[in-house]
């Protein structure tokens, strides 16, 4: 008797939401709670100024029917190297991270990665989503993507040595994030140490690493105005020593499954425009990260245009290297490089 009495009850509830009686038409409209997870402190401007604001917008663009859970910090556990694909496997549903974590497993997208492309990283992200959308759409398939820029210039942080020329990295353990910076580190010098951005603090304490490359934005979230004495940037205005890409995914089920209004709030804070701001923003933390660096007495150096060619001629077999690794793999690399280029100067 209870049983047919559920049953009725639905039924004339389903009935009555057909009709739009009032108290029960509210029931049908979808709210859902989205994990995201990312592998940045939660005290870093990235998580401050770029996660927590994105998800607050679309929070409010939703009227409170997409909410948040928002795990910095690896706290649903993993690496930052598996963050991918915990989003691929619905392990969580929205995730920030570095394609280059995982080397060589998204190789088109690495030509934003190789020396000397960018200077601008509103710019270069806009470029970098139209290259993603033109030349390697399949590149993320396991996801929906819903953003991809770039950080600001990248530049040097040494412990004990200032760095002037290539010859001041001979012999220097220098970590990179990924394999085309790692290879860059290699041609100019540097004894490369591959590592995830959260291992940095604890192999400059123990020596691991006698330097690390990270745009200024970032130097506070891991302490390396603390752990290093020297830094050197390269000429402003100047193509930068290199960037980092960074790809925010939603799994792709999970996006599907969205009540189609609430798709539309998640695909107007996705694309190019939402690209742009990330890497607009993350550019925009540098000056107030080299300031606190600059005031705790720490040596800044810019390197001169004479200096910084030097660097630009020792890292042309990157690029050499990657196109060549792009045509055993069946791609045109020599295509894929004019057109990141060409995009980068277009939105520039």
């Amino acid at each position: 008797m209870k049983r047919r009495s559920f049953v009725q009850g639905a039924a004339a509830g389903t009935a009555a939401v057909a009709l739009g009686v009032p108290h029960l038409s509210g029931l049908a409209q979808q709210s859902v709670t989205l994990k995201f997870h990312t592998f940045m402190s939660p005290a870093s401007g990235v998580w401050l100024t770029m996660h927590k604001p994105w998800m607050d917008k679309v929070e409010k663009d939703s009227g409170g029917r997409i909410k948040f859970e928002a795990y910095p910090a690896m706290q649903l556990g993993g690496t930052p190297v598996q963050l991918y694909d915990q989003a691929r496997d619905g392990v969580v549903d929205v995730v920030w991270t570095l394609p280059g974590n995982t080397a060589g497993r998204f190789p088109r997208i690495e030509c934003f990665e190789l020396p000397f492309m960018m200077n601008n990283a509103e710019a270069t992200s806009k470029a970098y989503w139209e290259y993603f959308q033109t030349q390697c759409p399949d590149e993320f398939k396991e996801t929906q993507v819903l953003a991809l820029h770039v950080h600001g210039p990248g530049m040097f942080h040494t412990v004990a040595k200032q760095i002037k020329t290539p010859a001041d990295l001979k012999g220097l353990k220098v970590r990179g994030p990924t394999r085309q910076v790692t290879s860059l580190l290699r041609a100019v010098g540097a004894i490369p140490v591959g590592m995830p951005l959260p291992q940095i603090p604890d192999a400059l304490s123990k020596g691991t690493i006698e330097g690390a490359v990270i745009p200024w934005e970032v130097v506070p979230a891991v302490k390396v105005q603390e752990l290093t004495k020297f830094h050197t940037e390269f000429p402003a205005g100047s193509p930068a020593l290199y960037t980092t890409t960074f790809v925010m995914a939603m799994n792709k089920a999970r996006y599907d499954g969205l009540a189609p209004d609430l798709k539309k709030v998640i695909d107007a804070n996705s694309g190019m425009a939402t690209s742009a701001w990330l890497g607009k923003t993350q550019q925009g933390n540098d000056a107030p990260s080299r300031k606190i660096t600059a005031d705790r007495g720490n040596t800044i150096y810019t390197l001169s245009a004479a200096e910084a060619q030097e660097f630009v001629k020792l890292s042309a077999p990157v690029d050499d290297a990657w196109v060549a690794d792009m045509d055993k793999r069946g791609f045109n690399g020599k295509a894929l490089l004019a057109s990141a280029r060409a995009l980068i100067a277009k939105h520039a």
